[in-house]
């Protein structure tokens, strides 16, 4: 049978009682020699060693995506009650900003972190606890914790550090002589740097000329020696050779060169502005990256005759209680397509290709900070009033930062249309982990051949961008073909 007092003892533990540790029974000898030992230890036993029920709140994940979050704004200040259910704080996430909410009731012992502050999930944000209640062996032991991880190398820290030589002259006058000499020097330089051409000429018996008034003497065919120097001691400089006019060309070419073109000077100044990189951005950029150099793109870009679209757009706004758009219509005709060709609608796993049976359609919606992609989902089974309306709920939602996690995961397909802004035909990175992503142009007036006469017409192009682990080329181009056909003929769309 077990020891009582070892299941007493148990119990006591797992319920978080803090309790002087005993061993399994021993004679009545050693039980008061061990009772003796704990009430020394007890009465020996540090302040800051006592039991803390303080709870530790952290910054929770919540997205499958994030790694970091801002903190927005506290709505709770340490020492106010906090009870399970109330929103300490707004928390900025890679998608949205959401609320933080309590599960624990207590006192707010302490923040962790300020207004406006990124940070790591699951590091330290708030305490909660009684009134009053010492939390400073968990605020050591986190400080211990971080300052363990990021210990300098012993090599650094006995790096020996040399002193800075001292200088021979006060810093003032020695900055007044390095001055004074720098403005000698230049002065100097200008002044004498012909002096070792014009000893040399002298000695040896060569006419006296820059190196630059030989070149282009030399390049416009004249003789130097009949051209007379102005330079110092008679050299001849640049503006010498290009004032000279020989005797005979001046017989028989009395006119003068044209002048040089003077430019007038142009005063500007360099400036920039730098920002910090928001959540959102920081997501795109990784996400993105992984995409595009982790899985092998290839496009297929066809041009969509969309006058029976637009005829017929214009006809079931009369009746619709909602404005149809055509990117709505474009929606529709993926998601039915989609079902007609699920080898499109598939995900690359590492070691297995996923197969999706449901079709939800991740739309991109240009936010302030970047881009963000709401579901709209089963979209092969809603209507296009049903996905007008929802297209238009998630957009504005996605604009606001309101979005929950349910509505941006979870897509098969996504569409990106760029069309409203005038972009006729564009390619786009594909959105983990669907294998294939719609990028959509404008529709543009155009003439076009219809049965061998030129007549106006509507086209859009649209290029569908394939993860070619997945996906090959006959198999997108089928999906394309269904795609136009169903806007060709957009009847097919309510069948």
């Amino acid at each position: 049978m077990p020891n009582l007092q070892a299941v007493k003892f148990l119990a006591l533990s797992a319920a978080g009682t803090c309790l002087p540790s005993r061993k399994p029974s021993r004679t009545k000898q050693e039980a008061k020699q061990e009772t003796k030992q704990d009430q020394e230890a007890q009465t020996q036993r540090p302040e800051n060693k006592r039991c803390v029920m303080a709870e530790i709140i952290r910054m929770p994940r919540m997205s499958d995506t994030m790694t970091e979050g801002v903190l927005v704004e506290w709505h709770k200040k340490v020492g106010d009650a906090v009870k399970s259910g109330d929103i300490l704080a707004e928390v900025e996430t890679d998608k949205a900003t959401m609320d933080l909410e309590s599960f624990q009731e207590g006192t707010l012992l302490h923040l962790g972190v300020d207004k406006g502050a990124a940070v790591p999930v699951d590091s330290i944000i708030a305490i909660l606890g009684k009134s009053g209640e010492d939390i400073s062996a968990i605020l050591a032991g986190e400080k211990d914790k971080g300052s363990g991880e990021k210990a300098p190398a012993p090599e650094a820290a006995s790096a020996p550090v040399s002193p800075a030589p001292a200088p021979a002259q006060p810093a003032q006058p020695a900055a007044a002589s390095a001055a004074q000499t720098t403005g000698s020097s230049a002065q100097a330089t200008a002044a004498t740097a012909p002096a070792p051409a014009a000893a040399a000429s002298a000695d040896n018996g060569r006419i006296k000329a820059s190196p630059l008034a030989k070149s282009l003497a030399r390049e416009r065919g004249l003789d130097i020696g009949q051209i007379a120097g102005s330079g110092e001691q008679g050299r001849i400089v640049k503006r010498d050779v290009e004032s000279f006019v020989p005797a005979a060309a001046a017989v028989s070419s009395p006119a003068a060169a044209k002048p040089a073109v003077v430019l007038p000077p142009v005063i500007g100044q360099e400036q920039y502005t730098e920002q910090a990189v928001s959540q959102m951005r920081k997501t795109i950029a990784r996400r993105l990256a992984e995409s595009k150099f982790s899985a092998p793109h290839f496009y297929l870009t066809m041009d969509i005759n969309m006058a029976q679209a637009a005829a017929a757009r214009a006809k079931i706004n009369e009746v619709s209680p909602v404005k149809i758009s055509f990117n709505d219509m474009v929606v529709k005709a993926v998601a039915v397509a989609l079902r007609q060709h699920p080898g499109v609608n598939s995900s690359w796993l590492g070691d297995r290709i996923r197969t999706n049976q449901h079709v939800h359609i991740g739309v991109a919606v240009a936010v302030d900070e970047g881009l963000l992609v709401p579901v709209i989902r089963f979209a092969d089974s809603k209507g296009l009033a049903h996905i007008s309306a929802e297209t238009r709920e998630l957009a504005e939602k996605a604009r606001n930062k309101k979005l929950q996690p349910s509505e941006w995961e979870g897509n098969t397909f996504t569409i990106s249309n760029l069309g409203m802004f005038g972009i006729e035909e564009f390619t786009a990175i594909i959105n983990p982990p669907d294998a294939c992503i719609m990028a959509v142009g404008s529709i543009r007036d155009v003439p076009v051949v219809e049965n061998g006469a030129v007549v106006p017409g509507q086209r859009m192009k649209v290029t569908l961008s394939c993860d070619h682990r997945v996906v090959d080329g006959a198999v997108g181009s089928k999906f394309l073909n269904t795609f136009r056909e169903l806007l060709e003929e957009p009847v097919r769309l309510l069948v």
